[in-house]
């Protein structure tokens, strides 16, 4: 299928042939019939991409603000890759279509296929031949609304969203500064809430415009015409409220607000203008400043727009799929009229040369559509297989044949997330005798870039195309952590090595299903991504420690720091506790550095306090200590330990710098440039097993001993007793 893209770092646009996304449960799959440029937002992406790095930078601080405490934490090199490879990536546009339901996936009931669905979110309602859209960001079409009418839901339910900020009252009178496409909605929401409204906008056109849409006057914001109107209608107390609908960054906007508002009035910011609020004249009146948060409430919930989650009516009664489904009836029964806002319809073909045309001033426009075409000769394609792969019975199984030499180990990947894409494979690109066969992605567009990028062979949706070529080798999955249990079982029951980024397993029971195809197949070809063992600083540190006679002990200090807000680590109910899931990468280390896997586990925790202290028990009464701490100094360094035994002390210091201490001094030369945790010499070891049939990098018992201990972790806490690690026989 076909999507628009752009790369932030180059500013190319580009129509990019994709695969076809995957319908997965609790969604829809939908084929685009118009979609609606942002000409406000969007164009601002597309204007920021064609600035230099300098200019990128001074448009969003707040990124840059993110870059400089990744370089405290991560180092010059690591930062550099995550930050390079994210600009040189495509990225999606759009946020709102209309289209119709070709797949419904599992837990969906509310519509069927052939159902005209508006749909929502700059992840699911792009500018894409085809989408997938979660349950709370799409909504039926009424009966007899067009589909290029219903392609405005988005945009209509953002206006919505601010006038109910606002909270107008019938006889109140709004003054709408900015009159874009978003301006003109609210213009006409307000204008049906029974509120008189007042327009300001440098053009002309569009003053004219809003006052044809129901506006009572409208003029430019640097003319008296507009106080004139607002005092006329108000007996010279001024506007109830004021909406800032306006983007740029001069403050007129705020200033015209306080000027024009009355005592105590609301000020609602829709747009993203600039907003150095006039202290005086905000204090004088007591204004009330309101934002208002997208399509509403909702945004940015991952529980709610992606499990699907819904907020009760009785304590939320307009959420982002109400206020679409009403801003859709509104439009259907003639009370907001969004025709007059179309300025052009653009064939999707032409997608490239119609963000040119906008961005250079070419084509003046409220509102531009795509139209894509009724159908294409890819209809056929868009069926999605099931993933479930049948069991492959090999009895006791069968040894890993050893490669030849000039035999390339052939490589698939099954997820491309930021990890994979700047931990991993800029590792297996620059290694020998590898060869990158295929990557799965759910979303179409993540799979094309890291074939773009990285040179995969083939980019898809679909899971059994590759568990099923035999050409392929080995398996990488790195996928979020609820999948990876039963992605490592399906890849082992089709005979597959496997590389499988931590956690191994969320639960006892997915662990026990791992082991289980392990059984089946007979294959035990795995790996779990704990690289910490391999960085060559702590390899290097442990044998100068050397071997020890008596108990150990060690202290891990990890300060993981608090997530950004949306991150899907916090999806716990999904993705299973923060520690669950990178737990075991400490665990793993301290059992290596131990030479033993651990016998019991106690963990404690402060009430309300992500905080934890996780203590280790040993064979021979070696423990280890693991706090695991996310209200920390985001300047201290994230990661330190000191193992402790026979008079001797070993230090590493997050992987920059370690040292031993006993009867002689050593201490590693700082590495100020990188911080080496072991991802690449992991990956040499796993591709050396893979190519000559050797056994695995870490022995299968050690990876389910460290498995079992993270997941002790929970009922450690919720039992406040330790918990001890049985082995079955």
């Amino acid at each position: 299928m076909k999507q628009v893209v752009q790369n932030y770092k180059s500013g190319e646009l580009a129509v990019l042939d994709v695969p076809v996304p995957g319908c997965k449960p609790g969604g829809v799959l939908v084929r685009s019939a118009y979609s609606l440029i942002s000409t406000g937002t969007e164009l601002m992406k597309v204007s920021e991409a064609g600035m230099s790095m300098l200019g990128k930078a001074r448009s969003r601080p707040d990124q840059v603000a993110k870059v400089m405490q990744s370089v405290a934490t991560n180092g010059v090199p690591a930062t550099y890759r995550k930050v390079m490879g994210k600009l040189d990536s495509y990225t999606p546009l759009g946020y709102s279509l209309c289209g119709v339901v070709e797949q419904v996936g599992a837990g969906i009931d509310d519509v069927k296929v052939g159902d005209l669905v508006a749909c929502a979110g700059n992840e699911h309602a792009l500018h894409a031949e085809l989408n997938w859209v979660p349950k709370n960001l799409y909504a039926p079409v009424p009966e007899g609304l067009a589909p290029q009418h219903a392609a405005f839901g988005t945009v209509g339910s953002i206006a919505m969203q601010g006038v109910r900020q606002g909270e107008p009252q019938l006889g109140e009178v709004a003054l709408v500064i900015g009159l874009g496409l978003i301006g003109q909605l609210v213009v006409q929401l307000l204008t049906a809430a029974g509120v008189r409204v007042v327009g300001a906008d440098p053009d002309p056109a569009r003053c004219e415009l809003a006052e044809r849409l129901g506006a009572a006057a409208c003029g430019d914001p640097a003319s008296a015409a507009v106080e004139a109107a607002v005092a006329e209608l108000t007996d010279g107390h001024g506007a109830d409220q004021v909406f800032l609908a306006a983007g740029g960054g001069s403050n007129q906007p705020v200033e015209l607000a306080a000027r024009l508002a009355r005592d105590r009035g609301r000020v609602v910011d829709i747009g993203k203008c600039r907003l150095d609020l006039p202290w005086n004249a905000y204090y004088e009146k007591e204004l009330d400043v309101r934002f208002s948060r997208s399509y509403g409430p909702g945004r940015y919930d991952p529980s709610y727009e992606l499990e699907g989650r819904d907020y009760p009516i009785g304590y939320v009664r307009w959420t982002e799929r109400r206020n679409l489904a009403c801003f859709l009836d509104l439009v259907a029964r003639g009370r907001v009229d969004v025709d007059p806002l179309v300025s052009h319809i653009a064939d999707f073909d032409d997608a490239v040369e119609t963000y040119k045309r906008l961005k250079d001033g070419e084509l003046k426009a409220v509102a531009v559509l795509f139209r894509y075409p009724e159908q294409t000769e890819e209809a056929g394609e868009t069926e999605v297989p099931s993933v479930a792969v049948p069991a492959v019975r090999r009895g006791e199984g069968t040894a890993a044949p050893a490669r030849s030499a000039k035999s390339p180990v052939r490589l698939a990947f099954v997820g491309a997330g930021n990890y994979a894409t700047s931990m991993l494979l800029p590792h297996l690109t620059q290694r020998e005798g590898v060869e990158l066969s295929t990557v799965v992605t759910t979303t179409a567009l993540s799979g094309a870039n890291a074939q773009r990028k990285f040179g995969f062979a083939k980019a898809t949706t679909d899971l059994d195309a590759v568990l099923g070529d035999k050409s392929v080798d080995a398996v990488f999955v790195v996928t979020r952590h609820s999948s990876h249990a039963e992605l490592t079982r399906q890849a082992l029951l089709a005979g597959k090595t496997v590389f499988v980024e931590k956690p191994l397993a969320l639960t006892e029971d997915e662990l026990a299903g791992v082991l289980a195809a392990v059984e089946e197949s007979g294959n035990d070809r795995l790996q779990v991504g704990f690289n910490r063992r391999f960085a060559p600083l702590l390899q290097d540190a442990k044998e100068r420690f050397g071997a020890r006679t008596g108990p150990a002990s060690l202290r891990y200090l990890v300060n993981a720091g608090k997530l950004q807000h949306g991150s899907w680590y916090l999806q716990q109910g999904a993705e299973g506790s923060r520690f669950a899931g990178e737990g075991g990468h400490f665990i793993d280390t301290a059992s290596w550095l131990l030479e033993a896997d651990p016998v019991s586990v106690y963990a404690t925790a402060a009430p309300g306090n992500e905080d934890l202290q996780v203590v280790l028990r040993y064979p021979d009464g070696s423990t280890a200590t693991i706090s695991y701490v996310t209200t920390g100094a985001p300047g201290f360094p994230k990661e330190t330990l000191d193992l402790v035994a026979d008079g001797k002390v070993l230090r590493l210091d997050d992987f920059v710098r370690a040292s031993v201490h006993g009867r002689k001094k050593w201490v590693s030369s700082r590495l100020p440039k990188a911080r080496d945790k072991g991802q690449n010499a992991e990956l040499a070891a796993f591709i050396k097993a893979v190519r000559t049939g050797g056994p695995m990098p870490v022995p299968l018992e050690s990876l389910v001993a460290t498995t079992a201990a993270t997941l002790a972790v929970g009922p450690g806490l919720a039992g406040g007793a330790p918990v001890t690690l049985a082995r079955t026989p």
